[in-house]
């Protein structure tokens, strides 16, 4: 299962909030709903990934893991 722990651990050393990620994803296309399924641990797409490592300045395992069910 993929987990985005890692995302809300990142956005907060960086002091980043969900406010801003929705107001800087507008040139990156990260919408409310998109923020809403990261939330709910939902699929979001590999770009979404992508814009989400433009906009926080780090790589992908800073955003997502890979935890065993």
């Amino acid at each position: 299962m993929i987990s985005y722990a890692p995302l809300w651990r990142t956005m907060e050393k960086k002091g980043i909030t969900t406010y801003t990620l929705r107001n800087k994803g507008d040139l990156y296309n990260i919408s409310g709903s998109t923020i809403r399924r990261l939330k709910a641990g939902e699929f979001v797409s590999t770009n979404t990934l992508d814009s989400l490592c433009k906009i926080l300045h780090c790589t992908l395992p800073d955003i997502v893991e890979y935890v065993d069910e």
